[in-house]
């Protein structure tokens, strides 16, 4: 699958994150972290209005070039995320949907609430599967999808594609 062009904006964003997480990795004391936090916001405001786009194209190949010199040889990565010490530690936990039908009524019994809501999604997704299909086949160009992003619902009433996985999504985290 294709993915979709950055724009010149969200390169610039991307740039001015990481360069403050990476200043988090160089600055351990809150205060002299919030005094290189402003100076870096103010470095991105002073360029943030330039209408010359060789120019500002030029300023941001500059500016990741300076990120690149001056990052972190060990960021601080968090936990969670890819690389951290608890990246998808609790993946085990995380069980399909379609397990619920299997579960005895007397455990289903224990969650009266969300069992009742459970099926009245299940009519629904019987009743909207093929309007969300078609709209998928519809909306999707012919050279394939430029982007994971699935299309809103596009009358009055009707839902979106795939809606299900959204509604019906497990815990982030076990409690």
């Amino acid at each position: 699958m294709a993915s979709a062009y950055l724009t010149h904006q969200q390169k610039v964003l991307r740039l001015y994150k990481k360069s403050l997480r990476h200043l988090e990795s160089w600055c351990i004391f809150r205060d002299k972290y919030r005094f290189y936090a402003c100076m870096l916001r103010a470095r991105f405001d002073e360029n943030k209005n330039e209408k010359d786009m060789v120019k500002a194209t030029m300023m941001l190949k500059a500016g990741e070039e300076e990120f690149w010199t001056n990052q972190h040889p060990q960021p601080y990565i968090f936990p969670d995320s890819p690389g951290g010490t608890s990246y998808e530690r609790y993946e085990c936990y995380k069980i399909p949907e379609w397990v619920l039908d299997h579960w005895h009524p007397s455990e289903k019994a224990m969650y009266p609430d969300y069992f009742s809501k459970r099926e009245q999604w299940k009519k629904l997704r019987m009743q909207s599967w093929d309007k969300e299909i078609a709209q998928l086949q519809t909306e999707t160009p012919a050279e394939g999808p430029k982007s994971e992003a699935l299309p809103p619902a596009r009358k009055e009433g009707d839902l979106p594609p795939l809606w299900w996985q959204f509604v019906t999504r497990p815990r982030e985290r076990p409690m």
